[in-house]
């Protein structure tokens, strides 16, 4: 069952499309990965999707509840980590959540519930009373979580959350998000990070200038790539004779030799290594080191735009 749904959704900003009649339907129980550079259009639409820009033309709606017609309702089921930070550094942590869950309509003993709740999930509890200007980039942005999350949700939005972070608190956020989905909330989560979105989503698109260039899990975009796989062998005395035998061999496309780097480009490395390495033995090349490149959601993304996901 979908519980968001984008259909034909336009934005222009000074006459300039910026989402072009993006088609988009997110599954309820899924993490979804919108993947793709900076000014692909993945915060406007995240945007559209919050009912904070309107839509140009087309139509968006969450839980069978259309944004444009009844904002309010969908920004009650939706739980929002923005790119930029959303905190005020004159509360403490616990009042930065607080503040938020009395915006979403809690009171009382529930209110004071779900504080400790978002704060104890976000690793934060003991920093409760402390205010976000002590704290380091990546407890801002799981305190910024903690604020999205605390009126349980049952759609979590964030938008690239870990940008600019440590590793430590990458991982901490990446878990949370896995969590969080295994506690029954549906999650969109944007990034420029192929390692991050292959990692957690079950669906990934890949948008650019505006478009979904593919959709789907990571397999079946994989599949997408021409199926040839690189085998990077770091060597000495790579000689003629060497070179000249794998150009040969049926199963291998193509050789680059660089320094002492040979890379052998073929259909699958399955059941061709052994000759490969025979072919070494053969001619004395001695290996220093191998390893297999697969083709991942970079490489789609270079082989459908013709440029890298950071460019």
């Amino acid at each position: 069952m979908a519980l968001a749904v984008l259909t034909d959704v336009v934005k222009r900003y000074d006459g300039k499309l910026t989402v072009d009649h993006l088609n988009v339907s997110i599954q309820e129980g899924e993490i979804f990965g919108l993947l793709g550079p900076n000014g692909a259009g993945k915060s406007t639409t995240i945007s559209m999707l919050c009912g904070l820009l309107p839509i140009d033309s087309g139509s968006i709606e969450v839980d069978g509840i259309s944004v444009a017609a009844n904002p309010i309702e969908v920004k009650r089921r939706i739980g929002l980590v923005p790119q930029d930070l959303a905190l005020y550094d004159v509360m403490t942590a616990a009042e930065n959540v607080t503040f938020f869950g009395k915006l979403y309509g809690l009171r009382g003993k529930l209110l004071k519930e779900r504080v400790e709740e978002a704060l104890a999930f976000t690793g934060l509890s003991d920093r409760a009373k402390d205010k976000p200007s002590s704290f380091s980039g990546g407890m801002k942005r799981r305190l910024n979580i903690a604020c999205a999350i605390m009126h349980r949700p049952r759609l979590i939005i964030m938008d690239e959350p870990t940008v600019g972070i440590d590793p430590q608190s990458r991982n901490h956020i990446l878990e949370s998000v896995k969590k969080l989905n295994q506690l029954g909330s549906t999650v969109i989560y944007t990034s420029h990070y192929m390692e991050e979105v292959a990692a957690i989503c079950d669906r990934v698109a890949i948008m650019d200038k505006g478009h979904i260039i593919a959709c789907g899990t990571e397999k079946e975009l994989r599949e997408r790539v021409a199926r040839e796989e690189k085998i990077v062998i770091k060597a000495s005395n790579i000689n003629p004779g060497l070179i000249q035998e794998l150009g040969l061999h049926p199963r291998i496309n193509r050789v680059e030799v660089r320094e002492d780097v040979v890379e052998i480009y073929l259909p699958s490395s399955q059941g061709e290594l052994q000759d490969i390495l025979f072919i070494f033995a053969k001619h004395e090349g001695i290996i220093a080191s191998l390893h297999v490149d697969e083709p991942n959601l970079e490489t789609l993304f270079l082989s459908l735009t013709g440029r890298s996901l950071r460019d």
